[in-house]
């Protein structure tokens, strides 16, 4: 025991320790994982352990020989009303097929094959069919049960889910989107805070009943250890609680240990226990920060205010870095909002919904109040700064700066970090590469040409839902989000020119979505009456002052010419897309849209045109366009068509394949986005496989 308080008493030896940890953490994360199931395996049988509901759509976690994560679209009403009151820990034996979870095919943004794997989850299942085939459950199912049902009576269930479970998908989707541009949404996280206003609450209830302290502390213990089953094992809470317990043994044991040595102790338990916690963003944060808080505690002296604004600083500066290849921007005005929020939550709003939970009737009162922290919410200060994202090399190189910062109390290296973000905001006016994207949005279209800051937007995608019952209908998701995270992540904040085809939806149907979540300069329409989108998308552009253009023959773009292929108006939608085409270096564009035989006719009629290197393939690769004699003058040595995987309309069409079959052929639904980066005579052509 001596031998360990020695080692355990050095802050070298715990670093090393916690640095050879972290390392070998980082290669078992790199390392093949072999399933214990075979992806030919159709039958499971397993314990649920968390579900969710959204429209018809049924995903949940089972748990057999391991965690696989399922999906199910439920058939009737009747059936959601059942599933919707199913216990957590009854055994489920499901029907379907495993698949491997896919990719981001958009760079920079949100990976779910990782972020299951980081779950320890590496299957997808698409069940077919599901049998309860036992109910039983052990007796801490039963009272977690018994309380996300009592929770769910409440009206202000919502919030209580949030405070006590960790739950926030109850959460309005605009309050949680302003939360998170004010830069306050960590406050909503159960976390350390958290933990600790509840210990001390058992603690002191326990100390009224005259219950002595070392039998207290194994009481707050075992209370922890079930919250923590009850929140699912969420990293910021399992860190909070693992911390106290080692606080606890500490103490007990007198290995005299300063926190920040319990803290090491604390983080290399964790990772030992589950290496892919490295990759966690809540344990990354709330690690993170606590780190820096207890590092420097010293330094958080003064008034309530300016304790509150050096212990914002003190987590923005030390967060910052996962902010930024998070979100790929920052609110620099959160640290005021903090100072508002943080109290309001510690001190009102959590312990109140601990006492909501107790004394029912307040549940009316606390409404009120939940709607008042609602109204001040909306108000937070919100000013956005885009920072592309970062590599390892400038984040390692940051916290050494941030390290020296907090022990010397120099200015200049201050100075120094706020100069070296500045330059990294505008990396992008010293890169000479123009990329084209051709973007993975299922069965639309759109695509990107960036040089320099500088954007053209050619159509923006768009799903058809054909929901026709009002209880199938989910929540909404837009193609759109993760285009604007492509373009932060790159450190550019507005698209110079959105260049829409034609009206159809899978083209043009998230515009609006677009302009309002986006700085967009001009939009450039096709020159066809508008259909009922466009008009909407014109009231949009006229309410916001945007100027829009139809009728174009050419723009200038970054010195390429781009010219508007005119030739006859259609009596259709799609033969009066705006046809695209530009020459940039010895490299020649074309993008079709949705353009037929009766268009490519007339371009070949009107134009002299031939041997272009990249061809945005017409329609999806439908047999209406890619006509064999348009073809065989345009002569595409890539052929690329943007389709959705296993789309309704059978796109691309074998004949449309066979036509182009001289070319390489680039697809959306089998290689993801494509990318190509040109500089000069340099080419590179790389595709995000899902």
């Amino acid at each position: 025991m001596q031998r360990l308080k020695t080692i355990l008493q050095s802050t070298n030896i715990l670093l090393i320790i916690l640095i050879i940890v972290i390392i070998c953490s980082y290669i078992l994360s790199l390392m093949d994982y072999k399933s214990k199931y075979n992806i030919n395996d159709n039958i499971i049988e397993g314990k649920l352990l968390e579900y969710k509901i959204d429209g018809d759509k049924f995903s949940f976690i089972i748990n057999g020989r391991e965690k696989v994560k399922c999906i199910y679209y439920i058939k009737t009403i009747e059936e959601k009303n059942y599933l919707s009151n199913l216990d957590l820990g009854i055994i489920l034996k499901i029907n379907g097929e495993l698949s491997i979870p896919s990719n981001n095919t958009i760079p920079n943004t949100f990976n779910y094959k990782n972020y299951l794997k980081h779950k320890n989850i590496y299957y997808v299942m698409n069940v077919n069919n599901y049998k309860v085939i036992n109910n039983n459950t052990n007796i801490f199912y039963i009272l977690k049960n018994m309380l996300i049902k009592y929770i769910n009576n409440f009206k202000t269930k919502d919030y209580l889910n949030m405070f006590i479970i960790g739950n926030k998908s109850m959460l309005d989707d605009n309050l949680y989107e302003s939360l998170q541009d004010a830069g306050v949404i960590h406050v909503f996280s159960i976390s350390g805070m958290h933990i600790s206003i509840l210990s001390l609450i058992i603690y002191k209830i326990l100390n009224k009943l005259h219950v002595k302290d070392n039998i207290s502390y194994i009481c707050i213990i075992i209370s922890l250890l079930f919250y923590l089953f009850i929140t699912n094992y969420a990293s910021s809470i399992l860190r909070s609680v693992t911390l106290y317990i080692c606080l606890y043994f500490n103490k007990k044991y007198d290995f005299y240990l300063d926190t920040i040595k319990i803290f090491y102790i604390t983080i290399i338990i964790l990772l030992l226990i589950n290496f892919n916690l490295l990759f966690d963003i809540g344990f990354l944060y709330s690690s993170i920060i606590s780190y820096a808080l207890i590092r420097y505690s010293k330094l958080i002296k003064g008034n309530y205010i300016m304790k509150s604004i050096k212990i914002s600083l003190i987590a923005l500066l030390f967060s910052l870095p996962i902010t930024i290849n998070t979100n790929y921007e920052i609110n620099i005005l959160s640290i005021f909002n903090n100072i508002l929020i943080v109290p309001l939550i510690s001190f009102i709003y959590y312990p109140l919904s601990l006492l909501v939970l107790i004394i029912k009737p307040l549940d009316s009162i606390y409404l009120i109040l939940i709607n008042i922290l609602n109204y001040i919410c909306k108000y937070l200060l919100v000013y956005k700064i885009i920072i592309p994202k970062l590599n390892i090399i400038y984040i390692i190189i940051y916290y050494i700066l941030v390290y020296i910062f907090f022990n010397t109390y120099n200015k200049k290296i201050l100075l120094i970090i706020l100069l070296s973000l500045v330059g990294i905001k505008y990396s992008y006016l010293i890169d000479n590469n123009y990329y084209f994207y051709y973007l993975d949005v299922k069965q639309g279209d759109s695509s990107l040409i960036i040089h320099k800051g500088n954007v053209i937007m050619i159509d923006t995608g768009g799903k058809t839902s054909y929901v026709s019952d009002e209880w199938k209908k989910k929540k909404e998701y837009y193609y759109t989000d993760n285009t604007i995270k492509l373009l932060k992540s790159m450190g550019i904040s507005k698209i110079n020119y959105l260049i829409l085809t034609h009206g159809d939806y899978d083209h043009m149907g998230e515009s609006i979505h677009l302009i309002d979540n986006f700085k967009v300069n001009k939009v450039i329409l096709n020159k066809d009456s508008y259909n009922d989108l466009e008009a909407s998308l014109i009231n949009k552009l006229n309410n916001k002052h945007i100027k829009y253009y139809n009728n174009i023959n050419k723009i200038n773009y970054e010195n390429i010419n781009i010219y508007f292929l005119d030739t006859n108006l259609y009596d259709n939608e799609n033969d009066n897309s705006n046809v695209l085409y530009f020459k940039l270096f010895n490299y020649k564009f074309m993008y079709m849209g949705d353009a037929g035989v009766s268009r490519e006719k007339d371009i070949l009629n009107k134009y002299n045109i031939s041997n272009i290197d990249f061809y945005k393939v017409g329609h999806h690769g439908s047999d209406t366009s890619s006509s064999e004699c348009f073809i065989n003058k345009m002569k595409p040595k890539y052929s690329i068509i943007s389709v959705g995987k296993n789309n309704r309309y059978g796109h691309p069409k074998d004949s449309a394949l066979d036509i182009l079959k001289n070319s390489k052929i680039l697809r959306t639904d089998q290689d993801g986005s494509i990318m190509v980066k040109i500089n000069n005579n340099k080419l590179k052509v790389e595709t995000y496989i899902p």
